[in-house]
């Protein structure tokens, strides 16, 4: 996490202020921005395997807009005006592995009332995700068919989340071409941030998890285990097999020394 204010620069100063980010994942806070900044992502682990760049303004994204330094050029990347939508995501491939360039330009004002411009930022692996939006980001997770053994058993060594529970509720937004699939939670097997969380009035877990809208999810009964990855906070639905049919397969795998990982069931 970044955080920096326009108003601490020499007055006079014409020089363009750089921040330097070292990991894959973060977000930057400008207050009050001022003339420019330059933001150098420069992962210093696994640097090479990241080749797609996607960034998520904030909802009260205001007083700049952002661009991505390609041989020596500058590309709009989010404007002042695109930084307010809802769920806004701008994916693109990183011409160079080693480092991305994005240079914020603050829009010309005449008084000092408070803007802020913030956005968190993601590097991403999978080639398969570079796009204009969030839906070919999202499209990583949300598969839309079931996952065979072999991407199940990957699914519980890798995911950001792997928790068991039923479907509570699932409500669409057609606009954003996503669904809400809301889990009540039996167990947490593994998650990366608390998106799913225990409520103090009824001492249930519960969670949110998103996909596609495509994907058509409706709510119907039985114990499932979820799995998935988080991006920008928020978790996207990957495998996600009725608990049965998960132990089924998992037992047999083990018998045949076939499991990629140990997984820690009840």
């Amino acid at each position: 996490y970044c955080l920096g204010s326009g108003l601490s620069w020499e007055p006079r100063s014409r020089a363009v202020e750089q921040v330097h980010l070292r990991c894959t994942e973060g977000s930057l806070e400008w207050m009050y921005p001022a003339r420019a900044l330059r933001v150098v992502l420069e992962p210093n682990l696994s640097s090479a395997q990241h080749t797609t760049v996607c960034i998520k303004p904030a909802s009260d994204f205001q007083g700049a807009s952002i661009y991505v330094e390609r041989a020596g050029q500058l590309h709009l990347v989010v404007s002042e005006a695109e930084g307010a939508r809802p769920h806004h995501v701008s994916c693109f491939s990183a011409h160079t592995r080693q480092r991305v360039a994005l240079f914020l330009q603050a829009s010309p004002q005449r008084d000092i009332s408070r803007r802020t411009a913030s956005f968190q930022y993601e590097l991403l692996s999978n080639q398969s995700a570079a796009g204009p939006d969030f839906k070919k980001m999202a499209l990583v997770e949300a598969m839309c068919r079931p996952c065979d053994n072999v991407e199940l058993l990957l699914a519980i060594c890798s995911s950001d989340f792997v928790v068991k529970g039923s479907i509570r509720n699932v409500s669409h937004d057609s606009e954003n071409h996503m669904s809400q699939v809301e889990v009540s939670v039996q167990k947490v097997y593994r998650q990366k941030n608390r998106i799913f969380q225990q409520d103090e009035a009824s001492g249930e877990w519960r969670g949110p998890i998103r996909t596609l809208l495509q994907c058509k999810v409706k709510k119907g009964g039985g114990v499932f285990l979820f799995t998935g990855n988080e991006h920008f906070g928020e978790a996207w639905l990957g495998c996600a097999p009725r608990f049965k049919d998960f132990l089924f397969i998992y037992w047999a795998a083990r018998e045949r020394g076939a499991n990629p990982c140990e997984f820690q069931l009840d």
